[in-house]
């Protein structure tokens, strides 16, 4: 009976260790690669298949505080194609940069975004929550932004929250025709434009404002990426952008068959960038790109 006991224990434990090294466990966490030379990135460059996009998530955010110049800087400095970034409305219309409808998690303060004047938010600190090293770190404008890296590395947009803020389509389409008047349907990820938002409502609206822009929708329910539904997206989106949780091979194939293409958010753990380049995404969103051209490397040379 003991015997009996323990061969059951025993395949039990291989069991559950088997089960926690699917692709699918993303809350494993693997070392840090060796970060990405110079050398690295170029043959990643060179390497990797299609358009294969590395995007980071408002910004390095892995490393310096989200949504700011210091985090885009570090992207930047590490080799990222895209920037991925958020914005809204201050109180008195000028398009900001920053995630949460509120400051409280990123700042020293407190309040609504779209209770405060540019001025009111210039003054916060929302480096010094992150670290120290951060401390006086400001909320950009999307026009700072797009004076310090516009042309210099792709640029995804996301309209967050736009019920909220009347009019953001027409700001930031203003934004961009002034700070980017040549911005077209470029292919290279590096230069792109690109703007997505939950909000299908607001994208139609963009959409109407700036037809040449490529369009994005982020997906959070496999209940609305019907055959149909997609279909209808296609009409005025190029992307539709998904949780990490909801891919699987099938829902890619469904995305490349309505003629868009996907980008997927949000990867912190490396050990899930094989699984994804064998579902056939078009990129990933992560808070580390320096590890991305090391992971995507290694997995081809082992593939």
């Amino acid at each position: 009976m003991k015997k009996s006991m323990v061969i059951l224990a025993v395949m039990q434990t291989v069991m559950l260790t088997v089960s926690s090294l699917r692709p699918a466990a993303a809350s494993l966490q693997e070392p840090p690669p060796t970060l990405a030379s110079a050398d690295v990135r170029s043959e990643w460059r060179e390497e990797r298949s299609g358009d294969w996009v590395n995007i980071a998530h408002r910004g390095a955010s892995g490393y310096a505080p989200e949504n700011t110049m210091a985090s885009f800087q570090k992207a930047f400095d590490m080799g990222a194609d895209m920037l991925e970034l958020d914005v809204q409305l201050s109180r008195d219309g000028h398009v900001v940069v920053i995630h949460d409808s509120n400051v409280e998690r990123t700042s020293n303060s407190q309040g609504e975004v779209g209770a405060l004047t540019l001025q009111e938010l210039k003054s916060l600190d929302v480096g010094a929550w992150y670290h120290s090293d951060f401390s006086g770190e400001t909320i950009p404008t999307l026009e700072e932004v797009m004076e310090r890296f516009g042309g210099e590395i792709g640029l995804l947009i996301e309209l967050k929250l736009p019920s909220r803020y009347p009019g953001i389509e027409e700001k930031v389409a203003g934004v961009l025709k002034r700070k980017a008047p040549s911005v077209n349907r470029v292919r290279d990820a590096s230069r792109m434009i690109m703007v997505q938002s939950a909000d299908t409502d607001s994208l139609r609206r963009f959409h109407e404002l700036m037809p040449d822009i490529p369009l994005g929708i982020v997906a959070t329910s496999s209940k609305e990426l019907s055959k149909e539904r997609l279909q209808e997206f296609s009409s005025y989106a190029d992307y539709i952008n998904v949780s990490v949780k909801l891919v699987s091979g099938s829902l890619i194939r469904k995305i490349h068959e309505a003629g868009m293409k996907t980008f997927v958010w949000t990867i912190r753990d490396v050990l899930q960038i094989p699984f994804l380049m064998e579902s056939g995404v078009d990129g990933i969103i992560t808070d580390y790109p320096d590890r991305v051209p090391v992971s995507y490397l290694n997995h081809r040379a082992r593939s």
